[in-house]
């Protein structure tokens, strides 16, 4: 919960980074259709308030209701053409209108009530998949913001104009900018600041029209069932029910990738949690004159990039959504925003998504290569329909809702690929949770590190030492440290110079390695006696370890063990520690999970003092590599070290 001020600001920043896409959909549906600009002005304001709405159910939370997490609802594009065509079906206008309704709402209701059965699918999202789906969803969003930045018609005389392309240049280097030249609070409203400075230089050339705004009334009412009682049909609602389930696939996608960046795992429980917001969001929406809603793909970049992951951000947006659903003057003003400017910003978060998949892909094996192939056809594939719109246009017309769209054919491509190269050919490809992908602590300076005293300096780095602050404490002994190398020195001296008992009780705290599957994965019937496999069983758990250790297996795959490959690693450990009374102590971010195993079977070779040395070895190779993400360092010693 950050201070009101900031808190408005931020939420502010959603809205409007936001609010093209929010609007789209009523526009699209009304011209569809057929209705008149009174009635469109209407549609528009009570899909402001759906969607603020649905926003709170789905990150503040309702009983077993909403994700709570920082994301945006808002009406869903996907189902525009569902929805003109069951419009023009029942006669178009309000009537068509009506039957739209109808269907939205019952298809909402069995969208929440669908959502515990549908939250199983999380099994079938390792990250070969969620890296996948949120790479492609990153990638599918590009060309809106490319096309925005051209004046948002493709068809327009002025399309891709030199104006246009100066003004989103202009607005996309003022973003840049501030990233670069201010790292504080300025930069996390730097989406906010080029919308506005963007606007304001499109205003200065004299194509920014602000006519809408005189003619919009000051409030206007929103009521449910505006236009009458809606009906219902059959084929109508079946139709909306594909639309609810091609979103709640988007949705998925959506939620896995904030909840890596928020660094939350996602459960089972918490989809569920997200599509029954989905369901009752689009459910109050057909009440209240609007359309099916679903999580916004641009909140994940604009949330990356922003880096305020405070839920209560986008609540506030939220609430924002709700009183400019009363407020007719204000989204004729942000209409007024030139779609050249919105699309250098949306380019920006559109682009950060796609990272934010690449960044899970990189926990993934890529040395496996069911992997490799899972990616790359799961990428092409997504690329069609985004290359070459028409490419399935002699495909029936029931098709085209799911063929039509690169997101939902690369999460299918991706779902199934990875069962059948992975999950049926015995590698047990499923997950119970999606983890988020384990990051490094920022980096100080050495002038930061020298200013800190002595409780500071131990708490900053005993993560060096698997939490063990008495070596950091030592350490402190010998600042200021001129330089990276002094600092590093000092910790290997505290650790070679410490009494042998006390190396022995160091080397005891760190991890197994290749033990880091769920319980529930251990294997039963593995050999061991049954005390033997409870020790295994429960130094499984991904919890128990530090979150540096978490990381540094994952970088060596440690977390990716075939069945096989698990029981390998249980026995070399046992036998290890059997021998030598200590686990065996590699640098994994210096080998692979089958070097490694190599490596501990040809040092159980080693007599207890060769062990007890070479560990201590390995310990300091692992806490420097530590330092490394801790402190930042300087450019002289870069290159010293370069040319050294």
């Amino acid at each position: 919960m950050l201070p009101p001020a900031k808190m408005a600001v931020y939420g502010f920043q959603h809205l409007l980074s936001f609010y093209a896409g929010f609007v789209v959909a009523p526009l699209l549906v009304a011209a569809g259709i057929g209705l008149t600009q009174e009635q469109t002005v209407y549609v528009i304001s009570a899909s402001l308030l759906a969607c603020g709405i649905a926003t709170l159910l789905q990150c503040v939370g309702i009983w077993e209701v909403g994700i709570r997490l920082p994301v945006v609802l808002g009406t869903t594009i996907t189902a525009v053409g569902p929805m003109i065509a069951i419009g023009n079906t029942s006669g178009g206008g309000v009537d068509g209108l009506l039957a739209i309704y109808g269907a939205v709402i019952v298809s909402g209701i069995a969208t929440l009530l669908f959502a515990p059965y549908y939250s199983r699918l999380i099994r079938f999202f390792p990250p070969v998949v969620t890296g996948t789906v949120i790479t492609i969803i990153g990638i599918s969003l590009l060309p809106v913001a490319v096309s925005l930045m051209g004046g948002g018609d493709p068809e327009a005389a002025n399309f891709g104009s030199l104006q246009n392309l100066l003004l989103a240049g202009g607005t996309l280097a003022f973003i840049v900018a501030i990233y670069r030249v201010f790292p504080g609070f300025l930069s996390t409203i730097a989406i906010l600041l080029g919308l506005v400075v963007g606007t304001a230089a499109a205003s200065l050339l004299g194509i920014v029209d602000f006519g809408g705004v005189g003619e919009a009334r000051w409030v206007q009412a929103v009521v449910p069932f505006h236009f009458g009682w809606p009906t219902f049909g059959l084929a109508a609602i079946l139709s909306m029910l594909v639309v609810m389930l091609i979103t709640a696939v988007e949705t998925t996608g959506d939620v896995f990738a904030v909840g890596d960046i928020v660094e939350k795992p996602i459960r089972r429980k918490g989809i569920a949690r997200a599509i029954r917001a989905d369901g009752l969001g689009t459910a109050i929406g057909g009440i209240l004159n609007s359309f099916p809603v679903t999580t916004f793909a641009g909140n994940i970049g604009l949330v990356r990039l922003t880096r305020v992951r405070s839920r209560w951000v986008v609540a506030t947006a939220g609430v924002f959504m709700i009183a400019i659903g009363f407020l007719p003057k204000l989204p004729a003003v942000f209409a007024a925003i030139p779609p050249a400017v919105i699309g250098a910003a949306t380019l920006a978060l559109f682009g950060t998504i796609a990272v934010v998949g690449i960044q899970i892909l990189s926990r993934v094996d890529f040395r496996e290569e069911s992997n490799l192939v899972v990616v790359a056809i799961s990428l092409g594939i997504a690329i069609i329909p985004i290359s070459f719109p028409e490419f399935f246009a002699d495909v029936p017309e029931e098709l085209q809702i799911v063929l039509g769209s690169g997101i939902i054919l690369g999460t299918l491509s991706a779902i199934s690929l990875n069962i059948l190269f992975n999950v049926l050919a015995g590698k047990k490809n499923l997950v119970e949770e999606v983890v988020p992908t384990p990051r490094a602590p920022e980096n100080l300076t050495l002038g930061q590190v020298n200013e800190l005293d002595r409780e500071e300096f131990a708490r900053k780095f005993r993560p060096l030492y698997q939490g063990n602050d008495r070596i950091a404490r030592e350490a402190f002994e010998e600042h200021p440290f001129a330089s990276l190398y002094d600092l590093r020195r000092a910790f290997q001296d505290v650790l070679f110079a410490s009494p042998p008992e006390r190396q022995l009780e160091l080397i005891r705290t760190y991890p197994d390695l290749g033990t880091i599957i769920s319980m529930n994965q251990a294997p039963a019937d593995s050999g061991f006696s049954p005390k033997e496999h409870e020790i295994i069983r429960s130094a499984t758990m991904w919890g128990m370890l530090s979150p540096e250790s978490r990381r540094e297996q994952t970088f060596a795959g440690l977390n990716r063990l075939s069945q096989e490959e698990y029981e390998a690693f249980a026995r070399m450990n046992q036998a290890y520690r059997e021998k030598f009374g200590f686990p065996l102590i590699v640098c994994v971010r210096e080998n692979t999970k089958e070097t490694i195993l190599a490596s501990g079977k040809d040092r159980l070779k080693n007599s207890p003092t060769q062990e007890k040395a070479t560990a201590l070895v390995e310990i300091a190779k692992i806490a420097n590599l530590r330092l490394l993400e801790l402190v930042e360092e300087p450019a002289d010693e870069v290159v010293s070290s370069m040319s050294r």
